[in-house]
């Protein structure tokens, strides 16, 4: 079973948002060649069930796989049922954390008040995804981590790899990249693919430093 502890070691969570769902194998290859090990894909994607399902089965415990922008728990339970490994949520629906803790699969819902974040930790989540964090920046993160020190927190929005280790020096357990990676605006094509490898390896590599 995937646990939070490998989210964590892994450092990069990527997202994949809207892309088509043909190139979706193609894209988690290139990422995992560049050394990015967790993917997200979000729920607008087309297809995205049937995508989850054969990133798991082609990749089995190579990469983690999760789905993203869950907004409900009826949701949450179809991407397990496909099998997502956890959760990403941009806001806080108790309900849905409730569904994923009862299938033990990792719940990570956005919040940004120090309320939000307590309700949700409070409700089983088990990493707390500061969204959008560029609002504030990395140093929101510290602020919070007074009062706050138990709750775990994975910045997403704005996470470059010339910004990633102020968040991780800030109190970033992991962080979700999105467009800075994974831009599926781009044409998708052998150039892109390498393209993308290349960024992965950039963000791991930043990552690895990062936490030294």
């Amino acid at each position: 079973m995937t646990t939070i502890q490998d989210i964590k070691n892994n450092g990069i969570v990527a997202i994949i948002r809207g892309a088509d769902p043909e190139s979706i194998e193609d894209m988690a290859e290139a990422l995992l060649e560049g050394g990015v090990k967790t993917l997200e894909i979000t729920m607008e994607t087309p297809n995205v069930l049937a995508a989850i399902e054969k990133l798991r089965k082609t990749y089995k415990d190579e990469l983690i796989v999760g789905a993203g922008t869950v907004l409900d728990p009826e949701t949450a339970r179809s991407a397990i049922m496909a099998g997502a490994q956890f959760i990403f949520a941009p806001t806080v629906n108790t309900e849905t954390i409730q569904m994923a803790k009862r299938y033990g699969v990792i719940s990570i819902p956005g919040a940004m008040t120090p309320t939000e974040m307590l309700t949700a930790y409070e409700s089983g989540a088990d990493v707390i995804k500061v969204f959008p964090a560029n609002l504030f920046g990395p140093r929101y993160l510290k602020d919070i981590k007074g009062p706050l020190p138990q709750i775990p927190l994975m910045p997403t929005g704005g996470i470059t790899v010339e910004n990633l280790h102020e968040y991780i020096d800030h109190g970033a357990v992991a962080v979700g990249v999105g467009s800075a990676l994974v831009n599926t605006k781009n044409p998708w094509n052998n150039e892109e693919k390498a393209a993308l490898t290349k960024r992965a390896r950039a963000f791991t590599e930043a990552y690895q430093k990062a936490v030294q």
